[in-house]
């Protein structure tokens, strides 16, 4: 609950690239404090100021391997760590019932089931992508869709990240996927196409496909294109600092804080949320 206090935050692998962005973001936020720091057992970070690893100096906080201490001293928890360490997480913050804002992609669906479960006491927001004109772009995708008839316009999705990420196709892509499948009124794990090779045969009709490009230091871009027979509408973001992520997973917890438990989106946050 909102008592004033800056909402204490962890940060959940973070001495990671993202992890150390988050730190950064909350050192620089008002409103929010960093009171812990988690990294998996045998880390190198393990014991060492998280300031130091983050450049900021010493901040006295410890990276610890002992996330349910840290958790029950908080008010939420950032986390865009794996699949398998944001179901645990997700377990812990139900128990402390807290806060917990996940930025992790690659979730199967069993996963999605036990985060649901958790936020039966947990105040979780999920999103595939936490920025602010990624989500506006699934609003404009889904009315595209919606607009668009199914029998004479194709969509596909795509993506390109880094060479480090190791999921494919992205969170984000497949956020983008399910909002046209929504303006299509249809389920996007019935339609969706995500490989394509040799002798595919003609493309289905209605399905949406997708394709997905690694390489270099690429931080997200996303299109999703609308082809008919004689023309083609494309959609597209283009992200050029990590640090939107983190500005908007923060926005996220400071707007969680005080809402009942349950499950989130990002769209709830900015209030885009469909009817």
């Amino acid at each position: 609950m909102d008592d004033g206090m800056d909402m204490r935050l962890v940060v959940v692998g973070a001495a990671g690239r993202m992890g150390q962005t988050l730190v950064k973001a909350i050192h620089a936020m008002p409103g929010v404090t960093l009171s812990g720091a988690i990294e998996r057992p045998g880390s190198f970070a393990l014991g060492k100021d998280i300031g130091e690893i983050a450049g900021l100096g010493t901040l006295g906080i410890p990276v610890t391997d002992d996330p349910l201490m840290a958790f029950v001293a908080a008010d939420g928890v950032i986390d865009f760590t794996s699949p398998a360490a944001t179901v645990d997480f997700a377990e812990l913050t139900a128990q402390a019932r807290i806060v917990h804002v996940i930025g992790t992609t690659g979730l199967s669906e069993e996963d999605e089931k036990k985060i649901a479960a958790a936020a039966r006491h947990a105040r979780i927001v999920k999103s595939g992508n936490m920025s602010l004109g990624v989500n506006l772009l699934g609003v404009l995708v889904r009315q595209a869709a919606k607009a668009l008839d199914a029998a004479g316009w194709d969509i596909e999705v795509l993506e390109m990240h880094h060479k480090h990420k190791v999921d494919a196709p992205s969170g984000t892509a497949y956020l983008l996927g399910r909002e046209a499948a929504k303006g299509r009124g249809v389920d996007l794990k019935d339609k969706a196409v995500k490989v394509r090779d040799g002798v595919t045969g003609p493309r289905e009709e209605g399905t949406i496909g997708f394709a997905t490009l690694r390489g270099g230091g690429v931080i997200g871009d996303h299109s999703v294109m609308f082809a008919s027979e004689s023309e083609m509408i494309t959609l597209s973001h283009r992200a050029t600092d990590r640090s939107l992520f983190a500005s908007g997973a923060l926005k996220s917890a400071l707007w969680a804080r005080d809402k009942k438990p349950g499950l989130y989106s990002t769209l709830d946050v900015l209030g885009l949320s469909a009817d």
